[in-house]
């Protein structure tokens, strides 16, 4: 398997999107890391996948009404494990700093995000001289827009529930590097999938974490799998 994309990190074995779970997915052998970004109302931008506080830490309320400052008090780990008490919503730059010599960052902005708010995300990539091993990519077109407006060169994907007729023609216009529909669609959409990727767009299904659908959707064509256990992958790539 071409790309190995760990999902959150390696989120079988540690809270997802949070600094345990992204060195762990290097430690696996992931090629990619992925995670989520939204930005807090003091306009600054953390690394936590829900639109609330509630399922991840010990918080609740909407990311985007809660300051940075807050959210850095929040208990991000306790409701994984024990033994991870105490972990915390990372801010962006810091997962960057943790991943800046590692893997490529499969980076997903979550809407709501303004033009500002997109910009101010992709300059603390561009700060880090991280933009080459970047794909920024998120559901909403306007987004993966936006985030063309801002740095031109930056690859960038679409995420997809639904691999529909229309699809192949929107990541055409979008010009992303890649497009990544849900495990399902893959397996019921054998045809957009060669359209796809006859096109030079890369196809990575998520979350796939079923062992026994790899071989099924790597004969699909897929460039990689999104998935939580990303040293099981490892290992299975290296036996395949």
């Amino acid at each position: 398997m071409r790309h190995r994309v760990a999902h959150r990190g390696y989120s079988a074995v540690a809270p997802e999107n949070t600094l345990p779970a992204f060195a762990a997915a290097v430690r696996g052998g992931a090629t990619h890391v992925e995670f989520d970004v939204r930005t807090t109302v003091d306009g600054v931008p953390v690394v936590i996948h829900d639109r609330t506080l509630d399922r991840t830490t010990s918080g609740s309320g909407f990311v985007w009404e809660a300051d940075s400052s807050a959210i850095r008090s929040l208990d991000a780990g306790s409701w994984f494990s024990p033994g991870f008490a105490g972990v915390r919503v990372p801010t962006l730059a810091e997962t960057l700093d943790l991943l800046g010599g590692g893997p490529e960052i499969l980076l997903e902005i979550k809407p709501p995000a303004t033009h500002d708010e997109v910009k101010a995300i992709v300059a603390q990539v561009a700060e880090r001289g991280l933009l080459s091993r970047t794909i920024i990519q998120s559901f909403d077109p306007d987004v993966v827009r936006r985030a063309y407006e801002t740095a031109p060169d930056v690859r960038r994907g679409l995420l997809r529930q639904g691999l529909l007729p229309e699809t192949v023609a929107l990541a055409r216009e979008l010009g992303v590097s890649c497009c990544n529909p849900s495990v399902a669609d893959v397996l019921a959409g054998r045809p957009a999938v060669r359209a796809l990727t006859e096109a030079g767009i890369d196809v990575m299904p998520w979350t796939a974490n079923d062992m026994s659908q790899w071989a099924v959707l790597a004969s699909c064509g897929v460039a990689g799998l999104i998935t939580d256990r990303v040293a099981e992958l490892t290992g299975w790539s290296a036996r395949a």
